[in-house]
């Protein structure tokens, strides 16, 4: 990255789009309706279906079920089957899960400043 007298950065199209790519990445994981409300209930804590299902409003079974797999696949939760009667299934984060603490964390601070930016303007 180069950089002019005044500090502000001069990217190259083969640096902006390294610095896309992975952004893109994470909108691909994380995006949508449904995923980032899973993953913010998952954070407080280990939730059975029914309680998801309850806790994050307007969301289907079927989308829920769908949502819950994706995320499984890319690593962010642990879904663990109990042998009972009748059988019991408990959602929650995996440590690489809890790493999206800190981006969910400042996600939430910038919504706050910008519903504030916008009430006030």
């Amino acid at each position: 990255m180069n950089k002019k007298k005044s500090e502000t950065p001069i990217y190259t199209p083969t640096e902006c789009k390294k610095f896309i790519l992975p952004v893109r990445d994470v909108i691909d994981i994380i995006g949508g309706k449904w995923r980032l409300p899973i993953i913010i209930a998952l954070s407080f804590k280990i939730h059975r279906f029914k309680e998801l299902e309850r806790q994050i409003e307007g969301i289907t079974p079927r989308m829920l079920s769908k949502e819950l797999k994706e995320l499984e696949i890319n690593g962010l939760i642990n879904r663990e089957v109990f042998n009972t009667m009748p059988v019991s299934v408990e959602y929650s984060l995996t440590d690489y899960g809890k790493s999206l603490d800190k981006v969910i964390e400042t996600m939430r601070d910038w919504g706050l400043t910008h519903r504030n930016k916008i009430r006030n303007e």
